[in-house]
């Protein structure tokens, strides 16, 4: 099994254009949910690969309209690859989608999702135990934890959730990255400074903004529900012992929609096992 075996096709791939605005990725990225959006620039030689625009792309340059601008260069892979090439480049970057280009030409996306696809259907061998290819650190949240912390903690800590625990320090349920952005709304429009002066506006500005004239300058935020981390996790843990196999694992991660599982000793927390982790055994 190759990448072109496992990826999705360029036919079924949603892209944008340049020349583009931001408002062109926003309906993708806000009310349909995807992470990224590849971008293409068609001319007299048909479509090009210019990068992806991501909702990191967005937040980090709310000042920026050109879509030119805001895509990001990423590693790109052939379709005769092999999946083990692939779980290398996966692991290597960083990058959980990586876009199929020939020639300059997207042919489609393949992402950690498919990959975990082959092992779960045995197109790949899937019987190292997950003991030896779990992450032993593991990140966690205190229940009661406002969401926008707990999202702050998230983007600190370059990982996609946090294990809940209770007050007696024991996991009592999950949050997820997808869990913040099912609730969060990503919200364009103007804020108006005004003529604040250093170290005279709210108490929690870090500096003031000195004299910029009352003048609007557009803006874009996340909005996330100050509610406590426990109104949104999930508290139906769904865990695995050190012997389980990557492929049961991963047929466990496909079966119940997840990317990531407790790994437990006993009742013990012991780690956690992600969808990227279960690439080390492609490898």
């Amino acid at each position: 099994m190759n990448v072109a075996d496992a990826m999705t096709p360029r036919s079924e791939v949603v892209t944008v254009e340049i020349p583009g605005t931001r408002e062109d990725v926003l309906e993708y990225l806000q009310d349909r949910g995807f992470s990224s959006v590849p971008v293409i620039r068609v001319d007299d030689d048909g479509e090009q690969f210019r990068g992806l625009v991501t909702r990191g792309s967005l937040i980090e340059q709310p000042d920026e309209d050109q879509l030119a601008l805001l895509a990001r260069e990423v590693p790109t892979i052939g379709r005769s690859a092999s999946l083990t090439d692939l779980a290398e480049l996966v692991l290597e970057s960083g990058e959980r989608r990586v876009p199929v280009v020939e020639d300059g030409e997207l042919l489609g996306i393949v992402t950690v999702t498919d990959l975990v696809r082959a092992l779960a259907e045995g197109e790949s061998d899937g019987e190292t135990t997950v003991g030896g290819l779990a992450t032993r650190e593991i990140n966690t949240v205190y229940h009661g934890t406002p969401l926008p912390v707990a999202e702050r903690e998230l983007s600190y800590a370059g990982v996609a959730y946090a294990i809940v625990l209770d007050d007696d320090g024991r996991q009592t349920g999950m949050i997820t990255e997808v869990d913040i952005i099912d609730v969060a709304h990503v919200v364009q429009g103007e804020s108006n400074p005004g003529d604040a002066v250093a170290n005279q506006d709210d108490e929690w500005m870090w500096e003031g903004i000195k004299a910029v004239g009352s003048r609007s300058i557009p803006t874009l935020n996340v909005e996330i529900p100050s509610t406590a981390v426990s109104e949104f996790m999930s508290e139906d843990l769904i865990t695995v012992p050190k012997t389980r196999t990557a492929r049961e694992t991963a047929q466990s991660m496909l079966s119940n929609d997840i990317e990531q599982i407790p790994l437990l000793s006993g009742d013990e927390l012991v780690g956690i096992v992600r969808d990227v982790d279960l690439l080390g055994a492609l490898v």
